[in-house]
Parts: structure tokens; C-alpha cells; sequence
């Protein structure tokens, strides 16, 4: 396949065998991890967790990334889209309330032929880092019933920086948008699940306070009350290489996290804060092909 699935739009040759263009990923799905995952979002992980499918591979690629083994490495495992499908079901079996496939972007041509083919029992959940091309996402209308994307910068020159992709701010913007014209305002079942709906998810990053306020201001703006949850997450943790980027070599302060929740809290934004706890390196899951 020549692939333009991403905003890149680097027109990688892509075989079934054969990786290549920004992602590194051939066309069939490489997963590193299928398993219960009971850290996300109150509604989205329930009592008994989320059916996590971790893709290898990123279009993205920032450079603080916490998932670099996959994002960065590639490591996983090819499956045939049948698997794919035996793993929907084996999640579901174990009592997953969605299956949640993370970091979906430059494997929506699978996602896609997976929820035509072999229709899921649970909702299906697109969990991305919102670097995604409008022009795909309307492939999965009707597909996808909970978006989970990041909203990670408004500033072009934070997002060349840090995710070599200036056009980030435009294009997870308007992702953004197209997603919740899909799902409409968040819907819940009657244990408090979210079956249908748009949680967008924002990672404070160290000294981006400041970015972070922009952005609750933007959603704040762009979307009624009630239509859309917020999720202000607080952690980061310092991983890999930074050593050309050492304003990212530490956690954040606890008047970072403040600030920023009081912002939240006095916009009227509806949706979720994390504790500075959750900054800590087990809360990355394994990535051993359990599951797979």
C-alpha cells in the first residue's frame, strides 16, 4: 500500500513484509501488547479494565515518549487481521468493558477492515496521540465509538521541537473536531461506563504551564459544556534521551500540577485530574507480547 494515513502524508511504500516511511511499519499490524489495562480514564477503564492493543510503530515519534520500546524501537509482533480479531475476542472474554487500540494512526486501513469484518460486543476505542488526517478518521464514522486523543501542543515551535511536526496544533485541532462530530456529546450506561464520546487527554510537560492553560482554553471555547470530557494528566516521567532536551529532565513540581488543576477547575471543565503519584515508571505496562 502507498500509505498516506497520517498528516505526513509521506506516501511510504508499505508491504505486508516490508516497513518503511516515518511509522517503519509494514502493512499488516505489528501489536506489542493485548491485555486488561485498569489505568485510563474512570469510565473507560471501569471496574474490570479496558481491553488495551498497543500497535508498534509511531508517525508521531516525540521524543519523550514513555512507550519508546514500541513507539521509537518497533518492537511487537506481526498478526493477520483473523488474530487481531481473536484477540478482540479473548480481551472481551476476560471481561474488558472496550477494546482500546492505542496508538491506531497509521493502522486505521486495519481498524477499519477489523470493526467491518468481525464487529465488536464492547465499544471500540481510538486511542491516539491526536496526529491524525481528518480525510481518515472519516473512514471509521460509524466504526469507533469513544475517541481518546492527546491534544499535546498549540504552539508550532514546541511541537517541532519535540515531535518534529510544527503542524501538529492544525491537524489534531481539526482531528479533534471530526471526532466529536462523530460521537456527538459523551454517553454513559447505567453503571457510569462512557459507551459513546470524546475524552480529549493532555500530559502536562515540565516549564508548559503556560500550554497547558492554552490549551483548556481552546477546548473550553470550542465545545459546549457536557459535550466533551477533559483529562489533565500529570505523568510524565523523563524516558530515554534527553539530553538535548534537559528542560524535560525532571518530573513536575507540585505548584505545576496545581496551577494548572485550579485552571481547570475554574473553567468549568468537566473530566479528570491525575495525582503527581501517578508519575512513576510502573504505570508504563510491559511491553513482552502478552496477549499477542
Amino acid at each position: 500500500m502507498i500509505c498516506n494515513l497520517c498528516p505526513r502524508q509521506c506516501g511510504a511504500l508499505r508491504e505486508a513484509d516490508r516497513g518503511d516511511g516515518v511509522c517503519r511499519m509494514p502493512a499488516v499490524p505489528v501489536l506489542a501488547r493485548a491485555a486488561l489495562h485498569h489505568w485510563e480514564e474512570p469510565p473507560v477503564s471501569g471496574t474490570r479494565g479496558s481491553g488495551t492493543i498497543f500497535f508498534s510503530g509511531c508517525s508521531l515519534g516525540c521524543v519523550f515518549c514513555q512507550n519508546q520500546q514500541i513507539s521509537h524501537q518497533d518492537f511487537g509482533k506481526p498478526v493477520s487481521l483473523e488474530r487481531l480479531a481473536q484477540i478482540c475476542d479473548e480481551l472481551t472474554a476476560q471481561g474488558a468493558h472496550n477494546i482500546n487500540f492505542v496508538n491506531p494512526t497509521h493502522y486505521a486501513h486495519v481498524v477499519r477492515a477489523l470493526l467491518k469484518t468481525y464487529p465488536l460486543s464492547v465499544p471500540a476505542v481510538w486511542n491516539s496521540g491526536g496526529y491524525d488526517r481528518v480525510e481518515t478518521l472519516r473512514t471509521l464514522d460509524g466504526l469507533v465509538d469513544i475517541y481518546l486523543p492527546d491534544l499535546k501542543y498549540l504552539d508550532p515551535e514546541t511541537a517541532g521541537r519535540y515531535s518534529a511536526a510544527s503542524d501538529y496544533p492544525q491537524a489534531a485541532q481539526a482531528a479533534i473536531r471530526e471526532m466529536v462530530r462523530q460521537t456527538g456529546p459523551c454517553r454513559f450506561d447505567e453503571h457510569g461506563l462512557l459507551i459513546r464520546g470524546t475524552v480529549i487527554r493532555h500530559l502536562i510537560l515540565p516549564g508548559q504551564v503556560e500550554q497547558a492553560k492554552r490549551i483548556m482554553d481552546w477546548v473550553a471555547r470550542e465545545f459546549p459544556p457536557g459535550s466533551v470530557l477533559f483529562s489533565l494528566m500529570s505523568q510524565y516521567t523523563p524516558w530515554g534521551n534527553l539530553a538535548p532536551y534537559p528542560e524535560l529532565s525532571r518530573r513536575l513540581r507540585g505548584g505545576e500540577m496545581r496551577s494548572a488543576r485550579e485552571y481547570m477547575e475554574n473553567l468549568g471543565l468537566a473530566g479528570f485530574t491525575q495525582e503527581r503519584t501517578s508519575a512513576k515508571e510502573e504505570y508504563t505496562p510491559p511491553f513482552d507480547l502478552t496477549g499477542v
